[in-house]
């Protein structure tokens, strides 16, 4: 058996990769991991020293775009994660064009070259924003999807690709959605890693708006084992929400990344609100964890912690690519 794991060298797709091949997940435990990656800005082959060397490890660099390349690498025995995507909704907002190539498209070309190799199963990692914004409640599989954000909105196409694969072919495809992750080697854009590297430079952290945006955090690990239970043992065609429960403001989440470093309020920097920016995400995880027995084990308080070590201990990793941003 092998396991393909596109943009496998992002944040999340090499957590998973990294616990893949460190044992964490028995049932793949012979597995080969190939990771297909194209090694875009948020692509960092750092992220993947741990395994580099490992003898089940193979890379690939190509483009989830390119067909004939995933038509060459994909086998009949082959479980698919697909992590690749643009993700970053502000990135969204300033041009939407590589979002709707690599997010809609991208998938596009993978469910039919997985069609084409008659593949064992796809897993398609989707986030909680398709759903849009809730004020209270949280959302089941079953909502409409109503995207707010031009990110969102890609994401919710490829959604509907993977469903139509499975509807129209037959393929096993399953689409996960998850709130929002942190943890180790998270790109410097996303708030967490944002505010944590600026704070330890003594630089101020931008809060949007009034700060009282709602989010469920996730632990990058929680997210990675939510994901591996789909992969053995979920339903073809089902959709599987994968929550942290952890609820946070943002506001309330500075404040605890400004205790974490020992810094105080002076270091925050109000800024004007994003363009439909959602109030409140929350996700029902009610049927994976019935069905298949997810609950997160990484509480809020320990998450962060580890994270903002991480980031104190791994200052050469994000300095690197800030110093690469700044000179793109």
């Amino acid at each position: 058996m092998r396991v393909v794991v596109t943009g496998g060298a992002g944040f999340i797709g090499s957590n998973y990769v990294r616990r893949l091949l460190s044992g964490a997940y028995p049932a793949f435990a012979a597995a080969e991991v190939v990771v297909f990656d194209k090694f875009t800005y948020a692509g960092n082959r750092q992220n993947l020293d741990p395994v580099a060397e490992h003898p089940a490890f193979r890379l690939v660099v190509g483009d989830v775009c390119d067909d004939d390349a995933l038509r060459r690498l994909l086998r009949a025995d082959d479980i698919v994660v697909h992590f690749a995507a643009e993700s970053h909704v502000d990135r969204s907002i300033d041009g939407s064009a590589e979002f709707v190539r690599t997010n809609v498209m991208g998938t596009g070309a993978l469910l039919s070259a997985a069609l084409h190799a008659q593949v064992r199963k796809v897993v398609h990692v989707s986030t909680d924003e398709v759903y849009g914004s809730i004020d209270e409640g949280s959302w089941p599989e079953t909502h409409p999807l109503e995207p707010n954000s031009p990110y969102a909105a890609s994401k919710a196409s490829s959604d509907l690709l993977a469903r139509a694969y499975h509807r129209t072919h037959g393929l096993p495809v399953c689409v996960t959605r998850c709130s929002n992750n942190y943890g180790p080697y998270q790109y410097p854009e996303k708030i967490i890693p944002l505010f944590v590297t600026n704070l330890l430079e003594g630089r101020k952290v931008p809060l949007y708006g009034d700060g009282l945006n709602r989010r469920d955090w996730l632990h990058v690990d929680d997210h990675c084992a939510g994901v591996q239970l789909v992969a053995e043992h979920g339903r073809p065609g089902a959709v599987y929400n994968i929550g942290g429960g952890a609820e946070l403001t943002n506001r309330e989440l500075t404040e605890r990344l400004l205790a974490a470093v020992g810094a105080d309020w002076s270091m925050v920097e109000h800024v004007p609100d994003r363009k439909g920016h959602d109030l409140r995400y929350a996700v029902d995880i009610t049927r994976i964890a019935t069905e298949l027995g997810y609950a997160p084990k990484v509480s809020l308080e320990e998450g962060l912690a580890q994270t903002v070590r991480w980031y104190r201990e791994n200052r050469a990793w994000w300095m690197a690519i800030r110093g690469a941003a700044s000179r793109s």
